[in-house]
């Protein structure tokens, strides 16, 4: 016997909203891991907000028949969605992440070139800049939002929708082994920055105390990491 379709309608619903509220924390693990590797300007009840409206449309298109589980779809709309919330904050100009990809393609150039870790004399004269404007972006590079590094590398075009997004990429097992090479490949120094920031949760200040530096130094420091780990993840993210 064939179900009315407004009784259809009601079974639905009922099961969108089940899947909503079973689901819900989910979306509250997602902004909170995420929140760890962003600026404190980024607030996580906006992410929460845009991933529950993730939530809900994955709710609304999840076919079981494709084989995934709804979890596991739902995840990857609720990140989605926090992510588009993310851009859309952004407030770095785009000159910044301009700048940032010329640096570390002169990076990668010179690595490849010479086989050792460039000097920033190196990078300021393979560029044309002065050291002020050099040691700028490396500051700029460094307050920016962390996901800089997962801009489409084309001005004023936005990602294709159907085209897997560079947050992807930080999922993928096999980018997270070139992560993990490329920042064991970094000094010791610049481990130990990126440990006491990103696993300690230091703010710059504080690493600079440690190390005996000041924050600008720091800053500094912080900018050149993030650049170079984008020179050597390069055919990941470009």
């Amino acid at each position: 016997m064939k179900m009315p379709a407004k009784a259809y309608q009601q079974v639905a619903a009922q099961v969108e909203q089940d899947l909503v509220v079973q689901h819900a924390p989910l979306v509250k693990r997602i902004a909170h891991h995420l929140m760890a590797r962003l600026p404190d300007s980024v607030q996580v009840d906006d992410l929460i907000q845009a991933g529950m409206i993730g939530l809900l449309e994955a709710s609304r298109q999840f076919d079981a028949s494709q084989g995934a589980s709804f979890q596991t779809y739902a995840g990857i709309r609720i990140r989605g969605a926090m992510i588009d919330e993310i851009r859309r904050l952004d407030w770095t100009p785009r000159s910044v992440h301009r700048k940032a990809r010329e640096v570390a393609r002169a990076i990668r150039e010179i690595e490849h070139r010479t086989g050792r870790d460039p000097r920033d004399s190196e990078v300021i004269e393979a560029m044309g800049i002065s050291a002020e404007e050099y040691h700028q972006i490396l500051r700029d590079s460094s307050t920016a939002r962390l996901f800089s590094i997962d801009d489409d590398e084309s001005e004023g075009r936005e990602p294709a929708a159907d085209v897997a997004q560079p947050l992807d990429a930080l999922q993928d097992e096999n980018f997270q082994h070139a992560l993990a090479d490329a920042i064991r490949g970094l000094p010791e120094r610049e481990q130990l920055v990126m440990s006491l920031y990103y696993e300690q949760e230091l703010n710059l200040k504080e690493i600079g105390a440690v190390l005996g530096v000041s924050e600008s130094r720091i800053s500094q420091i912080h900018g050149r990491i993030a650049l170079k780990l984008r020179a050597h993840l390069a055919d990941w993210i470009e």
